[in-house]
This record gives C-alpha cells, sequence and structure tokens, in this order.
C-alpha cells in the first residue's frame, strides 16, 4: 500500500468527468488549492472544451489505447480524481462508463506513478437494485485491492436533481410528489460543496481508504418539505399532486416487454426503474441492522443551502442543468 505521508503537498492531477458541473466545480476547487490539473475530455462537435487553468488533453475514455496514449502520455501524475458517471444509467452505459472506462484509467494511473485515486461515486450503491449500481460498486471493489490510496465520496441528492419542479412551481403548476411526499429524504449538496469535499480528500489522510457518504448542511428533507420551501420562496400557495409510485411499475413492465423486440426500448425501461429507486429509496446512510436510512449518521459538509439554491434559480441566476437524468 502507497504511503499517504509521503505524497506530495502540490499534486499533479489526472481529472476525467472535467466537464460536467461537478466536475468542472472540482477543476476550480483543485486549482484553487493550487493543484496542477490536466483533464482527459472527449472533443464536442469537432471542438476541444475549454477548461480555464487545466490543460486539456482529448480521447476516448473508453478505449484503454487512447487512455494510455492521449491521455497520461507516458508521464507521472500523483493522483486521479474522477467526477465521471454514465449520461443515462442504462445497463450498456453503465458498464461501458461506471466500471470499464474506470478500470482503463485505472490501470493506467498504476502505470503512471499515481498514488492516490479519488473517486466520486454514489450513496445510492447501499442498495443496488441498478444496472449503474452494480457496475459502481464492481469498480469501487477494484479499486479497493487496487494497492493505491483511494478515496470512495458517495454523496446525497445533488441540488441540480433537487431543481426539476422549480419552473412548474413559478408558472403556477402543483409540486409532484410520490406518494404524500415523505416516502423519502435526502441532505442535499451542491456542486461546489462536493467538489471541495473531493479536493480535501488528497490532503486528509482521515479520507484516505475509506468510504465516505457525505450530505450538504442542515437537516435532512422530504419531498414535500422540497416543496414547500420552493412554495414558500416562489411566494405562492402550496399545491401538490400525488403521483402513485405504481406509474413506474407499469412503465417499466410495458417497455420491458417491448424491449424483448425493441432492443432500444431496455434502456428506456432501466430508466422507469431508476425513476422508481428514486421515488420510494432516502439518499442517506443505510443501516443495515436497523433496516432504515439514517439522517443522523449521514455526515454533513459544506455551507450552500438548498435554500439559497432554490433562490437563485427563482432569479434567474442559475440554469436547470440535470441533462439526461431529468425526470420532470
Amino acid at each position: 500500500m502507497t504511503d499517504f505521508v509521503s505524497a506530495p503537498q502540490r499534486r499533479r492531477v489526472f481529472m476525467i468527468g472535467a466537464t460536467g458541473t461537478i466536475g468542472r466545480a472540482t477543476v476550480r476547487a483543485l486549482l484553487r488549492h493550487g493543484h496542477d490539473v490536466v483533464c482527459f475530455v472527449r472533443t464536442r462537435h469537432g471542438s476541444t472544451p475549454e477548461i480555464p487553468g487545466a490543460t486539456v488533453r482529448t480521447g476516448d475514455v473508453t478505449s484503454a489505447q487512447s487512455v494510455v496514449r492521449d491521455g497520461f502520455r507516458g508521464e507521472r501524475f500523483d493522483a486521479v480524481v474522477s467526477c465521471l458517471a454514465s449520461r443515462s444509467g442504462g445497463p450498456t452505459d453503465a458498464w461501458a462508463i461506471d466500471h470499464e472506462a474506470h478500470m482503463h484509467v485505472l490501470n493506467a494511473a498504476k502505470e503512471s506513478g499515481v498514488t492516490h485515486f479519488v473517486l466520486l461515486s454514489a450513496i445510492c450503491v447501499q442498495k443496488p437494485l441498478l444496472a449503474f449500481q452494480h457496475a459502481k460498486l464492481a469498480f469501487e471493489a477494484s479499486l479497493k485491492s487496487s494497492g493505491l490510496i483511494w478515496s470512495i465520496v458517495r454523496p446525497t441528492a445533488f441540488f441540480k436533481s433537487l431543481s426539476g419542479q422549480v419552473k412548474r412551481v413559478q408558472r403556477g403548476k402543483s409540486f409532484l410528489l410520490f406518494g404524500d411526499g415523505t416516502l423519502t429524504a435526502c441532505k442535499p449538496i451542491s456542486d461546489d460543496d462536493v467538489a471541495e469535499y473531493l479536493t480535501g480528500c488528497l490532503a486528509d489522510r482521515s479520507r484516505a481508504n475509506t468510504v465516505l457518504p457525505i450530505g450538504g448542511p442542515g437537516p435532512a428533507l422530504t419531498l414535500r418539505e422540497q416543496g414547500e420551501l420552493l412554495f414558500r420562496l416562489a411566494g405562492k400557495p402550496p399545491r401538490f399532486t400525488s403521483v402513485p409510485v405504481k406509474f413506474f411499475d407499469v412503465i417499466a413492465g410495458v417497455l420491458g416487454t417491448l424491449g424483448t423486440i425493441i432492443p432500444p426500448l431496455r434502456d428506456k425501461a432501466e430508466f422507469a426503474r431508476i425513476g422508481r429507486y428514486y421515488a420510494t429509496e432516502s439518499m442517506l446512510v443505510w443501516d443495515p441492522v436497523a433496516q432504515r436510512y439514517d439522517a443522523d449518521a449521514t455526515p454533513s459538509f459544506g455551507t450552500d443551502t438548498l435554500d439559497a439554491h432554490y433562490r437563485r434559480m427563482l432569479r434567474g441566476d442559475v440554469a436547470d442543468d440535470r441533462g439526461e437524468h431529468a425526470l420532470f
């Protein structure tokens, strides 16, 4: 096992997943802490994404050869930080990105002198029922046995995943709930706070060789409480509409059946199963003994609150940037 104490204060970091909102926030945090950052990204529409302050290299993370040739280039790095995740969560995409692509980077990292691998994972892998969760866990297992120092960060719900109904409320529509809105809870955390926590893993030895669940500041919020907060900030009376959880079961069942005939529909069925999972499972630490989610056992970090984020969205200061993960 690599010695954590011997690692330099200023690190040369190989970064993947740098073009997403959390990835860009993490690059900013790494640079702010004085690290030298090389981002390995794919081209977009034939051009190289600009990431201020970082060195940007383009290639294909799903190709072991490209990772070595175009990414690491035979150079030495001190650490890898990954904010890379599959876009849709579909089985094919999940295993290609959440597992195989990460394996390519891990293998190349070991040849490039990397001593520490910081991985952004997800708290939902505690109860794995979906393809992307199994893919993430498979890579986590490989990372733990790699001989490198590792830090696996499992955040709770991101602000952007809780922002899909802001425009609905602004337009005077009701806030959609699953059941009565108290089935699930989470400790929302911002991109910047996640980024700061990931960066801190490089210097904090207490985060070495550890799985790190992390939530944002303040108490856990149910979906109904999120809606009540949004209505209050928007200055509108609360209006809720309950969506039966069985809605997802019906869609997943129909698409799953059709997927035996039309293969592309299999991923659509998986997306419905993902929706059901998030409608019924809290994004908090799971207590396997008590068989319940435990808000008190879910660590809090950072200073940015969902209240402040909603205020920014209502003013139009930040946009809805959920991409393919949008549910509403």
